[in-house]
């Protein structure tokens, strides 16, 4: 996964995907810099989702996949085929069935954005988001089709998706532990933006000895790869601030490789965690830059 991703749950409509990340110090001229010397791995995934736990009894089973696609590379940009088919119980009687879809195109550079975002609950469309965002000077003009034609712009040091994991690889090379970041991904109705600090573990070698070992693990490719622990808290950039800490919307850990890749998913609503082990993993061929 290169990119981070909120799991579609009955209260989150949105989608980071996302990994699910940069530094609120760090300008675009750095983030540039980073994304273009990145090496993300052209990879399919399949994560199977399961509940861990739920708390207050707000729902008593929940399972899904998630297949997740990403192709590119530093010269022609990084394309991401997201779907996510989801059931969940709130012990009741009323099952929740989602289909998420997205697919996105992303630049090396940070200066473009496009997304397409199609969700359906319980067999009801909920509206697609179409649009794209540009980094024009300090910056970002978002042009949405829809749910609705609207432009506006966001501020310049914002970052898109797979900038933000980019950014984390980065940080956690550096010896790096807290990163705070803000993220435009196009969720919600398109206009939605979202504020994140990360919690970077110590690193793991590859040749180290996993208890629960998974396709990514064992794959030729993957065992001499670095990875880290890490933890995203995502909240929200328009809340106003209350007397207290204001808390995050959800958090998300996995373990995320210096390619791009993530395993290990664990979500947690705040109500309820959902896990996302990886089934299934390939490496796809990817063109190198001339």
């Amino acid at each position: 996964m290169a990119r981070a991703f909120r799991i579609l749950s009955p209260n989150v409509k949105s989608l980071p995907l996302a990994l699910a990340v940069s530094a609120v110090t760090m300008g675009f001229a750095g983030s540039a810099v980073a994304a273009a010397n990145s090496s993300f791995l052209s990879h399919q995934a399949l994560y199977e989702l399961s509940l861990v736990k739920s708390r207050a009894n707000s729902i008593s089973s929940a399972r899904g996949r998630i297949l997740y696609s990403f192709t590119g590379s530093a010269c022609e940009g990084y394309t991401s085929e997201f779907r996510q088919v989801s059931e969940m119980d709130n012990g009741e009687n009323k099952v929740t069935l989602s289909d998420l879809r997205s697919t996105s195109w992303e630049d090396a550079a940070g200066k473009t954005y496009r997304f397409k975002i199609d969700s359906r609950m319980n067999d009801v469309d909920t509206g697609p988001i179409d649009g794209i965002a540009e980094r024009v000077g300090d910056h970002i003009t978002v042009k949405l089709k829809q749910p609705q034609a609207k432009t506006f712009n966001l501020d310049g040091s914002i970052v898109f998706p797979t900038e933000q994991i980019q950014h984390i690889i980065t940080a956690a090379k550096d010896g790096k532990t807290i990163l705070e970041q803000t993220v435009y991904d196009g969720s919600d109705n398109g206009e939605k933006v979202f504020n994140t600090l990360a919690v970077i573990g110590q690193p793991i070698q590859g040749d180290k000895t996993i208890a629960s070992p998974d396709p990514s693990t064992e794959n030729d490719v993957m065992k001499s790869t670095t990875r880290w622990p890490v933890t995203v808290s995502y909240y929200d950039h328009d809340a106003k601030r209350e007397e207290g800490e204001q808390g995050p919307l959800y958090a998300m850990s996995f373990e995320l490789f210096e390619n791009g890749v993530s395993r290990a998913l664990v979500l947690d609503y705040n109500d309820f965690v959902i896990s996302g082990a990886l089934g299934k993993f390939n490496v796809k061929d990817a063109k190198p830059c001339k």
